[in-house]
């Protein structure tokens, strides 16, 4: 008898390919996917996932600043078809998105990273693959090969990174992204108040949270120590999170671009970009292209939202480099209303995390699959047949 029947037994759950369809059946938006996540985590794990830093007013922000964006649509446009193709770092893909790079994502599924793999590559879209992944990089490619991006935080020991874009070239990775907004990590206070521990010591909140998530519990019970697997010394180790965060380079500055423009033959990103300033100083390093971001919130707590200064970052580049969106995206309507201000692109994260979470490999895909059809379904409406036809006409600030 498998987990899944002797779960069945004890009626927490019905067996894993029903309670997988049902989901999916019940999941037409990503609140949908958000409220089927809820039910399958323990509170400290849905809340690392939400969380944002400090009070969370970047975090609500991030939000509040796409509702304020009214869409104009444009009449009698003889629409038929959209096509959303287009090339995020070299890469081709179906749609104007990329998933952005997640750590430590055995929290939320007991398979990890791989099941987000694959689900990318069967939308055709790139994946971003994290240094602080809970599986090893190599494990990830054999997953899903094809061309996938990088992304790197930058550690004080340079040979443990050129070490990592080693790995990771030799992966199939043809894009490198350098997140340059978390020298020091954000203080997530719910994290702090829910007793957070990387692995999940058993406390009595957490106790208490597993045996109301039966699931998720039986797995992290029999699954591997969940671990960041790309970096050896903190492979073994009981406080992982304090090993990692002496490794990370606070005083990282532009020289770090320029080094890694040297070594690194592919394209390079920035993520983490909010000065328009900043944009422009990343072009004279060789960035090939900048991520507008603030951590999805939990960082810089206060932090202005992206699609706020969007316009101006892009007004600063003049098309000189590519320019991703990044946090609070939803909808596929936030996706149109990034590239009609100026993005080539978005990352999402959030969104294929709560749907990794509700219904494995198999979340995701819809998790991708409902902003696909809700961004074309936007594009029809305003009457644009392509990317190219979104344009700032089509976004005013709402009136209060």
């Amino acid at each position: 008898m498998g987990p899944d029947e002797l779960l069945s037994l004890f009626d927490f759950h019905p067996p894993a390919a029903r309670r997988v369809d049902r989901v999916l059946a019940g999941a037409h938006t990503v609140a949908d996917l958000r409220r089927a996540a809820r039910r399958t985590l323990p509170r400290t794990i849905f809340d690392f996932v939400e969380s944002g830093a400090e009070d969370e007013v970047a975090l609500h922000r991030n939000r509040s600043a796409f509702d304020a964006i009214a869409l104009i649509p444009r009449a009698l446009r003889g629409v038929g078809r959209v096509d959303t193709t287009t090339e995020i770092l070299g890469i081709a893909s179906s749609l104007p998105i990329a998933l952005a790079p997640t750590g430590l994502t055995r929290l939320v599924h007991r398979d990890g990273e791989p099941p987000v793999a694959r689900a990318a590559a069967a939308a055709q879209i790139p994946y971003t693959v994290s240094t602080m992944s809970s599986v090893p990089l190599e494990e990830i490619a054999t997953a899903a090969p094809g061309p996938m991006i990088f992304q790197l935080y930058m550690l004080r020991d340079r040979g443990v990174c050129r070490s990592l874009l080693d790995r990771a070239r030799a992966a199939g990775c043809t894009a490198l992204m350098l997140t340059v907004d978390s020298q020091i990590s954000g203080l997530r206070e719910r994290d702090l108040r829910n007793g957070l521990t990387i692995p999940p010591a058993i406390r009595p909140r957490v106790l208490l949270d597993g045996v109301l998530r039966p699931r998720w519990t039986w797995d992290f019970l029999r699954g591997e120590r969940i671990a960041f697997a790309n970096l050896a010394f903190a492979a073994d180790r009981s406080s992982i999170v304090e090993d990692v965060a002496r490794q990370l380079d606070t005083s990282l500055d532009w020289r770090a671009v320029s080094w890694l423009r040297e070594i690194w033959p592919g394209r390079l990103a920035l993520k983490g970009i909010l000065a328009a300033e900043d944009a422009t100083r990343a072009l004279e390093h060789g960035v090939d292209a900048i991520v507008v971001s603030n951590h999805g919130g939990r960082q810089l707590g206060t932090a202005a939202a992206p699609i706020d200064l969007l316009p101006e970052i892009v007004a600063a580049v003049q098309g000189r480099c590519e320019v991703l969106l990044d946090s609070g995206i939803r909808r596929g309507a936030d996706i149109v209303k990034a590239i009609a201000l100026g993005a080539t692109g978005c990352l999402i994260g959030r969104p294929y995390l709560l749907g990794l979470a509700a219904a494995g490999e198999a979340g995701v895909a819809r998790a991708i699959a409902i902003l696909a059809e809700e961004m074309r379904r936007t594009m029809i409406l305003l009457g644009a047949s392509d990317l190219d036809s979104l344009e700032s006409h089509a976004v005013r600030r709402a009136m209060p």
